[in-house]
């Protein structure tokens, strides 16, 4: 049964909260209703916050991992490996990474799995960019850390076919992570592991 709501602005709030993930009605209602009781200036902070972020928020243009700057923290450190190149899914998985504390490298974010049930090819995918920061031939290693599912395996072969004619070096994370495993769900020590004692590409 449908929930009846007092008020058509509440049930507006409600259906708004109601479309992030992981969030349903009763959730969302929850949390619409701790927003009520708030003050005026800490809801308007809550809402700035999230239209500030929504506005100026970038996407660096090394390694479209998200930043306040044309070029992101990481990216531009100095102090980090040029030479070895991470390339992950999404930003979540750059954070997991760097939570193990293990990569001191580059990354790269793909912006998603190639997935021909979804529509999702290469072309949809920070691929060519891959190519042309390997091309331009500072990078040594390219670590394909993908989620082991069959969208991951496709596109880390897809990625390896496209490394071919380049000197460099293609390796895949060990697989200590469980087969179907996304890498962002994947605990800090496990993950740390598979970075350190990645293998090969072709080995596999």
């Amino acid at each position: 049964m449908q929930q009846t709501y007092p008020s058509r602005l509440l049930e507006r709030a409600v259906q708004e909260f109601s479309k992030l993930p992981g969030i349903g009605r009763k959730t969302a209602l929850r949390l619409v209703l701790h927003m009520l009781r708030q003050e005026q200036a800490d809801v308007k902070q809550f809402a700035d916050a999230i239209a500030t972020m929504k506005r100026e928020v970038k996407f660096c243009k090394v390694c479209h991992n998200i930043s306040d700057q044309e070029v992101c923290p990481i990216c531009s450190d100095a102090r980090r490996d040029s030479t070895t190149i991470c390339v992950v899914e999404n930003i979540q998985d750059v954070m997991a990474i760097e939570n193990t504390q293990q990569f001191h490298g580059l990354y790269h974010v793909l912006g998603g799995l190639i997935s021909p049930m979804d529509g999702i090819g290469p072309g949809d995918l920070e691929i060519s960019s891959l190519a042309q920061r390997v091309e331009a031939g500072d990078v040594k290693e390219v670590i394909l850390a993908l989620s082991t599912t069959m969208e991951g395996d496709t596109t880390a072969f897809y990625i390896f076919r496209k490394l071919a004619p380049f000197d460099v070096k293609v390796t895949i994370i060990a697989r200590g992570i469980s087969v179907g495993n996304e890498l962002e769900y994947t605990d800090e020590v496990t993950l740390g592991r598979s970075i350190l004692n990645r293998t090969p590409f072709e080995n596999k």
